[in-house]
């Protein structure tokens, strides 16, 4: 076409002008609305594939993420971008408990002006925070299992700390931490340092979410803990979890181990059910299972978004007791505020 045009501007300046503008112009866009229309289709043949599979998963990540944030689950907290306080009062009968009530908290405060990237972090015992794995004399971090507890009914030390905070929504996580852990007014302040990491990835009907968590604290020493979720919507009232979690401290040389089976049931937009069974061990001095636990939680909103009670029948089949069964019960009322009303 170019030759074309050069022996065209040979013949005639004037005609040359017409013949190029005719011979290039409608050629080029018949070309471009060929390729134009060849695309169009393609989008459409791909955008007939992703539309259900987005539509699912944004409805299956949707619902994880409602459940999280009803049952006040530590995902929620760490992941959540909103300003979040949360406050439990928890009473353990039977085996683990004391027949006291433990008190809990812990608040994550949004900075203006930081674009949701840093975040005010205060807490109670954050040396207790670092996995599902359960504390002595406190409710578990996901606040469904306990073990034997010393009488301990207020928190032993509380925390500051200042995060830094990125992700990208359904997808990543990233997060880091640096504070200051106080145990009462006249011991000295003993700083510690946090970072945490999570990724999330749809598998057509499942999900399936990995975190890690490296950890420095004074009086614990460094470690790590390592997290994998795999998720099924099994129906829309209805969602199965996995959650194996391994956690190392490196002073002890030991791995605190916990799997757990979960069926999350929504009743209502007031109630729920959990049904949940799970095994614990360490690897120190060997692999061994320290307990076995069968449980179901019932929770109950009671005003608006942010009370909730709930009710755990457990049954323990604790190392210690031959493995025999040993039944608990768990009261809690939770507050629970980060903005929903």
């Amino acid at each position: 076409m170019f030759s074309f045009a050069r022996k065209s501007i040979r013949l005639s300046m004037h005609s040359s002008m017409l013949l190029v503008g005719i011979v290039l112009l409608f050629p080029l866009q018949l070309l471009g609305a060929e390729q134009s229309a060849e695309q169009v289709r393609q989008s459409d043949r791909i955008e007939t594939i992703d539309t259900p599979r987005d539509y699912l998963s944004g409805k299956f990540v949707g619902l994880a993420s409602s459940i999280d944030r009803f049952f006040g689950d530590d995902r929620n907290f760490q992941e959540s971008n909103k300003s979040v306080f949360q406050l439990d009062l928890t009473r353990v009968s039977g085996y683990g408990g004391d027949n006291k009530f433990v008190l809990s908290g812990r608040a994550k405060l949004r900075l203006p002006a930081t674009e949701g990237r840093l975040h005010l972090l205060l807490e109670s015992d954050p040396e207790k925070n670092i996995s599902p794995e359960p504390a002595k004399g406190q409710a578990d971090v996901n606040k469904n299992v306990v073990t034997p507890a010393s009488n301990v009914v207020k928190p032993e030390s509380y925390a500051a700390a200042l995060r830094y905070e990125k992700a990208e929504e359904s997808r990543w996580h990233y997060s880091t931490d640096a504070g200051i852990r106080f145990r009462g007014i006249t011991t000295d302040p003993n700083p510690f340092a946090r970072a945490r990491g999570s990724y999330s990835m749809p598998l057509d009907q499942w999900r399936l979410k990995a975190a890690e968590t490296l950890f420095w604290f004074h009086t614990i020493g460094a470690g790590t803990s390592t997290q994998l979720d795999v998720e099924r919507l099994i129906s829309e009232p209805f969602l199965f979890r996995a959650t194996s979690n391994a956690t190392w401290l490196y002073d002890k040389r030991n791995f605190d181990l916990r799997q757990d089976l979960s069926v999350y049931h929504t009743l209502s937009e007031r109630t729920a059910l959990l049904y949940q069974a799970s095994a614990i061990g360490v690897t120190n001095p060997h692999v061994q299972a320290m307990d076995y636990v069968v449980l179901m939680v019932y929770r109950y909103r009671l005003h608006r978004n942010w009370i909730f009670f709930e009710l755990s029948p457990q049954l323990h089949f604790p190392r210690e007791r031959n493995f025999q069964s040993n039944p608990t019960f768990i009261m809690r009322l939770e507050m629970l505020f980060d903005g929903s009303k």
